[in-house]
């Protein structure tokens, strides 16, 4: 079942993990080996958590990459659903 309209996975970056220890983009940027522009676009909603980005973050926050990736699935197939009825798909069936 998927969640209602879940959080971008930047915003529970943000307000799980970065806010919490007091970091800056740019401390956190640094300390993840990325750039402040990649991190800053993934915590405005501009870019998802990439498998890599998952497995940086799983490292830093003693989290797993897998969770990351689940959020950012999630994310995403709750926003695609919300265009199922646009889709021109037809049900196949065995004939």
């Amino acid at each position: 079942m998927l969640m209602h309209n879940p959080p971008h996975p930047g915003e529970v970056l943000r307000e799980l993990c970065l806010e919490p220890l007091g970091l800056t983009v740019t401390a956190a940027a640094e300390a993840l080996g990325v750039s402040r522009k990649t991190l800053s676009a993934v915590l405005n909603g501009k870019a998802g958590i990439s498998p890599e980005m998952a497995i940086r973050l799983s490292i830093a926050f003693d989290t797993s990459a897998e969770s990351w990736m689940n959020q950012q699935s999630q994310y995403e197939l709750w926003h695609a659903e919300q265009h199922r009825n646009e889709l021109n798909v037809k049900k196949l069936v065995a004939a």
